[in-house]
């Protein structure tokens, strides 16, 4: 640290020069990211409230309401007003804390997790700080978990089943019903992972694209994780974790006693929140309702659909499946799909390289003229390599 500070012009020129390299969402180059440009609604809600802290709720009385009130607005879109929970730092934070529910709910007397081999890596995580152990199942050939796996990997030390609602990979929906069915008959908790598609797949029903049960209208789904700051285009952090029912929520609480607004629960990881992601959801739920998210999912799923038939036409290169949702998986039977990601990286392309596949994420910052400039690249680089 200097002495003397600097002038403020002068701090703002060496972060310009730092930051330079950063990918941009304006760019239209970053194709692999789940997340994307905050809405400028969103951006000034959230300048707004910076130093609203939902750690103390009792200073906070207002914001911790509105929280309140945006996961009600998520709960009605997942097929149920009454549920309960917060938004916390992200996807992982949520798939934690929703396995620490589980393993408190039944007294730690059950310590295996059955996961699908899809599923995201903070499970890893989760079951690692909580002291659980993961089972991780193969995928029937529509990279879906494999319910008839499920079913025999469950023992009685079978803690809960984890379904995902939009894999990281490819955008899948695992069977959801039937591990429903399957929680029920074994009394397990089921846990739904939908950071990505809790904010497509309630507006592609609408769109006729999918029509899949995935949320608390499945009887046995006890929590489901779905982030704003993904497609709900929310400031980060904005993840969210929402519990069936208060008493489910309640096995992660703690007393706080000596917070300045008086001695209050606390029912997530972290301590200090930011009140800001929340206030910002609230602004942009009940700003977009329905009718403003499903146009923007509407859109972004034209523009997958322009990017999946490009790719079709496209020699030596193949869609890994039909999209389900704005998520694109490209393979090669003849490259090394090493290769193609490295030299569109090299043309600036910011995509994610899977083991098989290069994956592509439409989010709404993505436009036509860059699904054009991209299909153009990739074609391109096909052709380059020998």
């Amino acid at each position: 640290m200097h002495e003397k500070g600097l002038p403020k012009n002068l701090v703002l020129q060496q972060l310009k020069f730092k930051l330079k390299e950063d990918f941009t969402y304006d760019s239209g180059k970053i194709l692999g990211s789940m997340c994307t440009k905050p809405h400028t609604f969103a951006k000034q809600i959230y300048m707004k409230c910076l130093e609203k802290n939902l750690g103390d709720p009792g200073l906070f009385h207002a914001t911790t309401e509105l929280e309140k009130e945006a996961i009600q607005l998520l709960g009605s879109l997942l097929s149920n007003p009454n549920a309960c929970g917060h938004f916390v730092s992200g996807g992982t934070e949520a798939n934690i804390m929703a396995l620490w529910a589980a393993r408190n709910l039944y007294k730690k007397k059950r310590d295996e997790v059955i996961v699908p081999a899809s599923t995201h890596y903070s499970f890893d995580k989760a079951t690692d700080l909580l002291g659980l152990k993961l089972i991780k199942v193969r995928l029937n050939e529509r990279f879906q978990v494999d319910t008839a796996a499920v079913e025999r990997a469950i023992t009685p030390k079978t803690l809960a089943i984890v379904g995902i609602a939009g894999t990281t990979d490819l955008g899948i929906v695992d069977p959801l019903r039937e591990l429903s069915e399957i929680a029920s008959a074994h009394n397990l908790y089921l846990h739904i992972d939908a950071a990505f598609g809790g904010f497509v797949l309630p507006f592609l029903r609408e769109l006729g694209y999918a029509n899949v049960d995935f949320d608390f209208k499945l009887p046995s789904v006890c929590s489901i994780t779905v982030d704003p700051h993904k497609m709900g285009l929310a400031p980060i952090p904005a993840g969210g974790i929402l519990f069936r029912q208060k008493a489910i929520m309640k096995s992660v609480s703690i007393k706080g006693p000596y917070l300045a607004g008086g001695n209050t629960e606390q029912s997530t990881i972290v301590g200090t929140r930011s009140g800001a992601s929340a206030v910002a959801v609230w602004a942009l739920l009940t700003h977009f309702g329905r009718e403003g998210y499903t146009a923007i999912v509407n859109r972004c799923m034209r523009l997958t659909w322009k990017l999946a038939e490009g790719i079709e036409k496209m020699d030596k290169v193949s869609l890994v499946t039909k999209p389900v949702m704005n998520i694109v998986g490209i393979k090669s039977e003849v490259i090394d799909i090493r290769l193609i990601a490295q030299k569109l990286r090299e043309k600036g392309w910011a995509a994610s390289l899977f083991p098989n596949h290069i994956r592509i994420v439409v989010m709404p910052h993505v436009k036509l003229p860059h699904i054009q400039n991209f299909l153009k690249d990739l074609k391109k680089t096909i052709g380059e390599i020998k």
